[in-house]
């Protein structure tokens, strides 16, 4: 009998090892070390990637003093940090600049620091892969946060031919809705009310579903039968959205396809060869 196929065993830590960081707040969900750390095993590096709990009130304290861990070569961020993680970076990548948020940090030659947010070309990436083409659709995303921000720029990109955005925070969602519109004029939508009922793609891109007793982020109700509804929480990978959306009939889209969407993004921007 053929035997299944073993990961590679983890290099071991040692005074040359190089470090990345995962910062978040939780950091319990991560899931970057689980995906990145059996690549860098792959490839024979001599690096690892580890979690690092920053509270906002401390997040620049710890970037800055990450950065000066002369071991330390980048930096992974997720919730809620991207968007002010950007303003710790000496230089930002056309993505940032658009979207406002930031999901990787990499030290440069020169000793300075380069932001990038892959987040939606790995969204994207993810669906496209799993058969949901969103060309040519109409899509409503919740949350314009660090991820949801680069996802609706993704799908743009994509070609999704109508966009409606809401977030609970007018102020953060009219900021995003504008800057899109100066990229992508006339296809962006800022939503004050439910969701529209002609969408062929619902994406969670909040927190909510981190935590059983979280409220669905949206009504499923509203959405038509052939609607895909996608959530960006990847721990735990049932989250209520999802459950309660296939037990109506819908096809769902897992969270972690994003971050496994962004490997090869990872693999280039770190150099990992």
């Amino acid at each position: 009998m053929r035997q299944p196929t073993q990961p590679p065993p983890a290099p071991p830590i040692q005074g040359t090892t190089r470090l990345y960081a995962v910062l978040g707040d939780p950091v319990a969900q991560v899931q970057a070390p689980s995906l990145v750390n059996p690549l860098l095993a792959a490839l024979h590096r001599d690096a690892v990637v580890v979690p690092v709990h920053a509270r906002p009130e401390h997040l620049e304290t710890v970037v800055r003093g990450l950065q000066r861990v002369q071991n330390l070569d980048g930096m992974f961020v997720t919730v809620p940090h991207k968007a002010a993680v950007r303003h710790l970076a000496d230089r930002c990548g056309t993505t940032v600049d658009i979207v406002g948020t930031a999901n990787v940090l990499r030290r440069e030659a020169d000793g300075g620091w380069l932001a990038e947010n892959f987040d939606g070309s790995g969204f994207v990436t993810g669906l496209v892969g799993a058969g949901h083409d969103p060309r040519g659709g109409t899509a409503a995303l919740v949350g314009t946060g660090g991820a949801g921000s680069a996802i609706a720029a993704a799908l743009l990109t994509a070609g999704t031919e109508r966009l409606h955005l809401y977030d609970t925070d007018p102020a953060r969602l009219g900021a995003l809705t504008a800057r899109l519109d100066a990229h992508w004029p006339g296809r962006v939508r800022a939503l004050d009310g439910p969701l529209p009922r002609d969408l062929g793609l619902a994406v969670n891109a909040t927190p909510l579903g981190l935590r059983a007793h979280d409220p669905l982020p949206f009504p499923l109700e509203p959405l038509a039968p052939d609607c895909v509804v996608a959530d960006i929480v990847m721990k735990p990978r049932e989250t209520r959205l999802l459950r309660e959306a296939a037990a109506r009939g819908h096809r769902i889209h897992h969270g972690i396809h994003m971050l496994e969407g962004q490997l090869n993004s990872y693999r280039e921007f770190f150099d990992f060869r």
